[in-house]
């Protein structure tokens, strides 16, 4: 049986993977802000060109988008919300994969509510 090096708790492990989702997460949330920013400044160089931009992400492939954004957001803040008790509370690396867990259930809860509200006015309901 070999001796795993210094350092890798958290390989292949939960920790590993809410960490790669967090970096994930963190960079989707990012373009859709530069995106977002982009888009709305075009309502200061024409506003007819805003208003069809606007008009394109009326469908249900964009409804779809949002949903993947929203459930983006909540992971990460909840994660993020994780990590802080991690580097702040004394039992925080203890207690991270029950955390995690944690983060998992609240993460699926909110975006099965949001899904319930959303899904309907995506699709025409």
């Amino acid at each position: 049986m070999s001796k795993l090096p210094a350092g890798t708790l958290y390989r292949g492990r939960e920790g590993q993977w809410s960490w790669v989702v967090h970096r994930i997460t963190g960079v989707a949330i990012f373009f859709f802000l530069l995106v977002h920013v982009l888009d709305t400044s075009l309502v200061r160089v024409s506003p007819e060109a805003y208003n069809v931009v606007i008009e394109s992400y009326k469908n249900p492939i964009m409804g779809l988008g949002e949903l993947g954004l929203v459930a983006a957001i909540v992971f990460h803040a909840f994660n993020g919300l994780r990590v802080v008790l991690i580097d702040f509370w004394k039992k925080g690396p203890k207690y991270q994969r029950q955390m995690l867990w944690g983060v998992v259930a609240l993460w699926a809860v909110t975006v099965i509510g949001f899904s319930i509200r959303h899904l309907p006015n995506v699709f025409g309901g």
